[in-house]
């Protein structure tokens, strides 16, 4: 006797075995119950989601020999045939394969006739929008008002390619993706009858990897239990799929958290060691990045079960979100920069010192998103410079001794050598300071608190603008520039929108709200509108940038 793979074999039968479309199951169980029946429905999802499955359960409820009913009974001559695919009045069309005029026209015209066995004709016809445009035309009037015993059921992955003649004239059901959950869930139950023994985490392996797809999933299971010899363990379908273990990827993220680009190296060596995908491994880290980000927003939605649920926890904790977002958007980035790498190893290694620039030269340690403001004081970094002669210092010589660029020094009288004396508000004055980089966006977003003698106090919004060499660079700079040593503290904590990158952000929305008032107000644009129905796209509107 032939071997029938799982998803033929446990194809749900009825609408209660249906799994995950509960909204569609629902509307057609009332409709079948209440008699009231539509002559055309559409069923619209990606592949494996029941599309087919739900439209043979719909043919048994219409030609259940026991009456129009939303339980049929699956034991009458209509039911058994249908499940074996061989009912005379029901009929199941590829599109794909059937898509010309001709072939539309022959069935319009075998529609006219009674049913033979059943109750109704039913024609299935599946990927409905690979069919012509004379096709479609052709099928219009019959759609629209077919005989009193034929039902149409169509399906599709792609209902954006149907014209909105044939949608306005059917019945739209949208079928979802199968929740990981669910698929998890009905592997459970089919493993359990089928006497195979199995490990929770490796379903969950498997529902990963089905992408939302209850028949990829089955088809999986069945790959799984050939490979690991009916024995499904997390390890074996582990092998199987080519994943990458959640412990290799928590090892990365402490190795990136703690700056450390030798252990980063040596999870990028051993994943090559064991043939792992580094595609693959980006995809993985980008949807642990997200369940972190998550956990640290709501923290009742990390999974207790999960394998990795405490370096979930911990992570949410010791890494701040900012570093967080940037970690993700550099590995679904790089994810797809891997084409056009030199090779998958490159491509991977230079995505994770990408993420290590970011994070600083010796790792960041972030507070918790609530942690209090503290003071950071800078001033011991400042104890190895010497003070300035009376003129500031040529900075970046060039072989000739001429200076590269001198030193911004604002528009009056050079200060004191006692005091700090700001020649104009600080965002106008940092905006201006010879820095690049992070010293840079340590000035710009920093606002100026208190100046007392020689001490200047700043306030940034977030730690890791002070990790590293920024807070020296722009040490350096201030002591050139006052022309004697300054001691400079920070504090951290939310600023009052006085900085230069605040300031900036609150003149590019007025320049963005004066565009849009324009755009709004322009005579031909209204026309526009008027005349033809235009409509601005939101979003589209840019201001002109002026140098």
């Amino acid at each position: 006797m032939s071997y029938l793979v799982l998803a033929r074999k446990w194809r749900p039968r009825s609408f209660d075995t249906l799994v995950g479309q509960d909204h569609v199951v629902r509307a057609l169980t009332h409709a079948l119950t209440t008699q009231r029946l539509h002559h055309a429905w559409l069923f619209t999802g990606t592949r494996g989601v029941g599309k087919t499955t739900l439209s043979r359960i719909l043919a048994k409820a219409l030609n259940c020999e026991t009456g129009i009913t939303a339980t049929p009974c699956g034991v009458c001559q209509a039911c058994t045939e249908i499940d074996q695919g061989r009912f005379v009045d029901y009929l199941e069309l590829d599109a794909a394969s059937n898509r010309g005029v001709d072939e539309m026209t022959q069935l319009l015209e075998q529609a006219v006739y009674s049913p033979s066995a059943g109750r109704f004709k039913v024609y299935m016809i599946d990927e409905v929008h690979m069919l012509t445009g004379h096709a479609f035309n052709a099928m219009l009037k019959t759609l629209e008002e077919p005989p009193a015993h034929v039902k149409f059921i169509l399906a599709t992955t792609d209902p954006q390619k149907i014209p909105v003649t044939v949608l306005s004239r059917c019945l739209q059901f949208n079928l979802k993706q199968m929740p990981g959950e669910a698929i998890v869930g009905h592997l459970e139950n089919v493993l359990g009858q089928e006497q195979i023994p199995f490990e929770v985490p490796a379903l969950r392996l498997l529902g990963q990897a089905a992408a939302g797809s209850m028949r990829d999933a089955l088809s999986l299971t069945d790959q799984a239990i050939a490979y690991s010899a009916s024995n499904l363990t997390e390890e074996s379908v582990r092998g199987m799929l080519g994943t990458i273990d959640q412990r290799h990827l928590v090892r990365l993220l402490d190795a990136l958290q703690s700056g450390q680009a030798t252990a980063v190296l040596e999870i990028a060596d051993e994943l090559a060691t064991r043939g792992l995908s580094y595609r693959a491994a980006l995809a993985d880290l980008a949807v642990l990045l997200s369940r972190i980000a998550i956990a640290q927003r709501v923290s009742a939605a990390v999974d207790e079960a999960d394998p990795v649920a405490l370096d979930i926890r911990r992570f949410a904790t010791s890494l701040h979100p900012d570093l967080v977002q940037l970690f993700y958007t550099v590995a679904v980035h790089s994810r797809s920069e891997l084409a056009i790498a030199p090779d998958e190893y490159a491509g991977f290694v230079m995505a994770c010192l990408r993420m290590l620039s970011l994070a600083g030269p010796s790792g960041v340690a972030m507070p918790a998103p609530d942690a209090s403001p503290v003071v950071v004081p800078v001033a011991p970094v400042a104890v190895s410079v010497q003070p300035a002669p009376a003129q500031a210092p040529e900075l970046n010589p060039g072989p000739d001794d001429e200076p590269d660029h001198k030193p911004y020094h604002a528009p009056g009288p050079h200060v004191s050598a006692v005091s700090i004396v700001l020649p104009e508000s600080w965002a106008a004055f940092a905006a201006k300071l010879p820095l690049s980089g992070m010293a840079e966006q340590l000035a710009r977003q920093s606002e100026c608190v208190a100046i007392a003698g020689q001490q200047l106090t700043l306030r940034v919004p977030s730690k890791a603008l002070l990790e590293g060499a920024p807070s020296e660079r722009l040490l350096t700079v201030l002591n050139d520039y006052f022309g004697f040593e300054i001691e400079l503290l920070f504090e951290v904590g939310a600023g009052e929108g006085s900085s230069a990158h605040a300031l900036d952000q609150v003149a590019q929305q007025a320049r963005q709200d004066a565009a849009e008032v324009a755009i709004e107000q322009d005579p031909f644009v209204q026309a526009l509108i008027q005349d033809f129905g235009a409509k601005v796209v939101p979003g589209s509107i840019r201001p002109n940038q002026l140098n």
